[in-house]
């Protein structure tokens, strides 16, 4: 690109210079001769007035000498755009609204129209045009309407140089290019003649039409004028839709005939355009006189390209969360300016990972089941990936999308209720019951076995119960309950987790090392959102790391938040039997002119847990849909396929979840309130009384609905064996109660007892021994 100057704070702008009339035009019309005649440009440009007293002039040949001996145009902005995996346009980004395309891509017609109305003399000068300079010149000497003598070479020069000052975010640069100066027509000139030398007549034409603003609204380039004004390519422009464009370039806001105030203006300058490509020989006269004939609007298809995430319509959040990754990692640049430059003019092709299906699916069912605007104020949020990929396939809330930070509609939100704060501005919800496959695991990390039994009954512990080998923490004494309250005495683990028993598992952490709780669940995928700062405050994790996972005993029952695309990515692990992958949205950028931007790949660990404890630890979470509880009544799926999954509900409700999972697909609901701060223990919600709001009540119907869609046409397949040795020995079953003894009979008179009848004893009635499972008390635990 040409060099550029960029004001400094301390260094005045030196904006317009004039001098007088008889000089700049003695003084222009000595230059063009020089160059017509095939002077050479020289850095000290000769100037044959050079001997020229004024000091005034003097100045304008020292300006000469300022400018460059040759422009080399760099790449232009061009607009990027986000698609699904199946290739579907999802949206568009860009500071100027410009698809770039070869000269060849570009109708006869078109190019005729440009060169017939802005230089008909175009393929015979050398960049500048003496004829038009001295008719120019005489024209306005003698008061007649103003011209100007710009060929279309000087054009293209100047809309480089525009174009160069509002890529370097140089205001001034940009009000010295379209300054109306004899100075500036000076410059312009020296840079056309000096691209004549170094560009073919073809490479200027095509610069130029790709280049030059074509309509108000930002649009840039002729394919995007076409695409806008008449919804087809600029090689199948006709030569009225030519002429109508070609006619936009000389004042955009007063030739966009998409403005319905310019229609009349718009038709003349379009009549103008045929009559002088018809005197040009280039219309033939039957194509003429159709084309005057034909009103404008008659003619007009006019298709706006909507812009940024908003476009996306559903799928808004996963264009924002795709938005977000290209803003915000470093990858695509070490700067969040050159990664915004990236994105906004670098005319990508992001390529991403979302399933169109799915996406459609979960966006019907989580308004169906939840709709926006309900009176319990409940909100939520679906997110799919795909095991041992780390894929987004889906992600969609309840609220809709409205990215503007001021006057943003009513009922809508830009924040991203699926996704991290780096990606969506949510700082997160507690998960609770949802963070218990993580104990799990660690639980037979540690050795012992989905039979091994635990004490339900709550009581209350000091903090010394529990066991940390790399951190100290203290407090009160702690004593979880369960929703219901009513579930106590030994059971087994794998009841205490299909039934989601809060102090079975705080009896199981007693038994733990809570580090290694942290390290599992940071290993399978489990990221904080936030944590405790000083004095009471809350610090929002941008970029979580396994320390800023908080080691306390109440972490076994989900006390710290985590986003619900996280946790999918989590439970991918267990569905892919032991690899974890973190979220992936983008699989392809590619820029304008073909070359791939490296991108993250699949960021996955094949070591995040030993495969025989993952295929166990998802046999006990199949039990949800199989015992006799809420989860497995109203969230089995239809087709009878293996899925495994697990409730959660935090303290008074405010949040819910259910994530559940199949070998193919992994999903995670979130049923709750942004804030966290309005329970839900008692409400009313799609004309039922939830008393209180659990897992099973909405997230899991909603998980059921969606899943039922989405697998329809994946084939089902069957999870891993679990390992037996961790599975262990189911306990006895209770022995029968023993039968009571038969009565005694009377003793024969005539034996010689001489006793009376003897009343047979009532044996005593044993008691009834809890069951292995854990007895018959029904009781739900905290993820009902």
């Amino acid at each position: 690109m040409a060099s550029r100057r960029v004001a400094t704070p301390h260094e005045p702008r030196r904006m317009t210079r004039t001098i007088p009339a008889t000089q700049l035009v003695a003084l222009l019309l000595a230059f063009v001769l020089v160059a017509g005649a095939g002077g050479v440009l020289t850095a000290g440009l000769a100037i044959p007035l050079a001997a020229a007293t004024n000091k005034t002039t003097d100045t304008t040949v020292a300006l000469f000498d300022e400018v460059p001996d040759e422009l080399k145009p760099g790449p232009l902005s061009q607009a990027s755009t986000v698609y699904a995996a199946d290739g579907t346009k999802l949206a568009t980004f860009y500071a100027q609204n410009r698809i770039v395309v070869p000269l060849d891509q570009v109708s006869q017609a078109m190019k005729d129209a440009v060169v017939a109305i802005e230089d008909e003399r175009f393929y015979d000068h050398a960049g500048v045009d003496p004829r038009g300079v001295l008719r120019a010149f005489v024209n306005n000497a003698m008061d007649k309407p103003t011209q100007g003598a710009s060929t279309l070479t000087q054009q293209y020069v100047k809309n480089v140089l525009i174009d160069e000052a509002e890529q370097a975010g140089d205001p001034f640069g940009i009000i010295e290019a379209r300054e109306d100066t004899i100075a500036r027509k000076a410059k312009e000139m020296k840079l056309a003649i000096a691209l004549e030398k170094t560009m073919t007549k073809d490479e200027i034409l095509q610069g130029y039409l790709n280049v030059a603003q074509f309509g108000t609204y930002n649009i840039y380039g002729v394919e995007t004028a076409a695409r806008y004004f008449f919804d087809k390519s600029a090689k199948d422009l006709t030569p009225v839709e030519a002429a109508t464009i070609a006619g936009v370039t000389k004042g955009p806001a007063k030739f966009d005939p998409s403005v319905e105030a310019n229609l009349k203006l718009a038709q003349d300058r379009r009549d103008v355009i045929l009559n002088k490509m018809w005197s040009l020989g280039m219309l033939p006269t039957d194509q003429r006189d159709a084309a005057l004939a034909t009103p404008i609007q008659d003619t007009l298809h006019i298709t706006p390209v909507p812009t940024g995430c908003q476009a996306a319509a559903g799928a808004a959040f996963f264009c924002a969360y795709v938005i977000s990754e290209i803003t915000n990692n470093p990858v695509f640049g070490d700067t969040k300016e050159k990664r915004s430059d990236l994105l906004y003019r670098g005319g990508l092709t992001i390529r991403t990972t979302l399933d169109l299906g799915k996406q459609r699916a979960a966006e019907a069912t989580v308004s169906a089941h939840v709709p926006n605007g309900n009176d319990a104020g409940l909100e939520s949020a679906v997110v799919s990936v795909e095991p041992g990929t780390g894929k987004i396939l889906a992600m969609a809330q309840n609220v809709p999308f409205d990215a503007r930070t001021e006057d943003r509609a009513p009922g809508t939100t830009s924040v991203n209720y699926a996704a991290d704060p780096l990606h969506g501005a949510s700082k997160g919800f507690q998960p609770g019951s949802n963070f218990k496959p993580f104990v799990l695991a660690e639980w037979l990390k540690e050795g012992h076995t989905l039979y091994d039994t635990v004490d339900a009954t709550k009581r209350e512990r000091p903090q010394s119960a529990w066991h940390s080998s790399c951190s100290t923490f203290g407090g009160k004494p702690w004593a979880p309950a369960n929703a219901e309250g009513n579930l106590s005495g030994p059971i087994t683990v794998l009841r205490a987790t299909y039934e989601s028993v809060n102090t079975a598992f705080a009896s199981m952490a007693t038994e733990l090392d809570l580090c290694g709780v942290r390290n599992t669940a940071w290993d399978m995928g489990f990221r904080p959102t936030t944590k405790p700062g000083k004095g009471g405050t809350v610090v929002t994790l941008f970029n979580p790391q396994p320390d800023d996972i908080l080691i306390t005993p109440a972490m076994v029952v989900g006390t710290q938040t985590t986003s619900p695309l996280q946790l999918a990515a989590a439970y991918g692990t267990l569905a892919s039997n032991g690899t974890y992958c973190a979220p992936m949205a983008i699989t392809q950028v590619t820029k304008a002119d073909g070359t791939d931007v490296p991108v993250p790949g699949p960021a996955c660990n094949p070591n995040a847990l030993a495969p025989n404890v993952a295929a166990t630890v998802v046999d006990a979470m199949t039990h949800v849909f199989t015992e006799r509880t809420g989860t497995a009544r109203t969230g089995k799926l239809p087709d009878g396929r293996a899925a495994a999954g697990k409730t959660g509900t935090n303290q008074g409700s405010a949040q819910t979840w259910f994530t559940g999972f199949t070998p193919n697909l992994v999903t995670t609901v979130w049923v709750g309130e942004e804030s966290g701060e309005q329970d839900h223990l008692n409400i009313v919600f799609n004309g039922k009384r939830l008393k209180p709001m659990y897992g099973s009540s909405v997230a899991v119907p909603l998980w059921q609905d969606y899943m039922t869609q989405a697998l329809v046409d994946v084939p089902a397949t069957e999870f891993p064996a679990p390992d037996p040795n961790l599975v262990g020995t189911p306990p006895a079953p209770p022995a029968p109660p023993t039968p009571p003894a038969q009565p005694t009979q009377p003793t024969n008179p005539g034996d010689g007892g001489g006793q009376g009848p003897q009343i047979p004893q009532i044996p005593e009635i044993p008691q009834i021994p809890n069951l292995p499972n854990g007895g018959g008390n029904n009781g739900g635990g905290g993820g009902h």
